[in-house]
């Protein structure tokens, strides 16, 4: 991060969210109630005013009411890492991809186990929709906030979009 990376902690149906950001956009955000929660670094500002509109955001995506954010993100990752990321988010709301599909679409045939690790490292999940990509067979799999989160969040769109979703 650098000096001027903000945050702002925002409630949320699945707990507490810690938003990280800094003059491009949004760099991280972590669910403060998993293995993955990460502590305020002293040397980030609180900014609540900075993250406005990703509040407004996905209060609304937790309402049903949006289905794309547009927000500007600075997610931190290699060329590769980008190129996953930014083929997760041509994944329609409601719908979902399989790791193979996601290489197949980024020209990476072979590459679903290193889609698999770096959708894993996702640094922006539920506004980067890592959720949204599942076992070649369809199952619900890998997941860094846990299966359950996966289920609330496939369920949620499914709910909103007329899809049915899994399990």
């Amino acid at each position: 991060m650098t000096d001027t990376s903000r945050y702002t902690v925002i409630d949320s149906p699945l707990g507490e969210l810690l938003l990280v950001g800094d003059d491009i956009g949004l760099t991280d955000l972590y669910r403060q109630s998993t293995a993955k929660s990460r502590p305020v670094d002293p040397a980030w500002a609180r900014h609540d005013r900075h993250f406005q509109a990703a509040r407004d955001q996905l209060d609304a995506y937790f309402a049903g009411d949006l289905r794309d954010f547009d927000l500007p993100l600075n997610p931190r990752g290699s060329t590769l890492q980008l190129r996953v990321w930014a083929a997760l988010r041509d994944i329609p709301y409601g719908e979902t991809a399989s790791y193979g599909s996601i290489a197949g679409r980024i020209g990476w045939e072979n590459g679903a186990r290193a889609v698999g690790a770096i959708n894993g490292q996702n640094p922006l999940p539920i506004i980067i929709p890592c959720h949204r990509v599942i076992g070649a067979d369809g199952s619900l799999v890998g997941y860094g906030g846990g299966l359950p989160m996966k289920q609330f969040l496939l369920c949620l769109e499914a709910a909103h979009s007329g899809l049915f979703a899994a399990g």
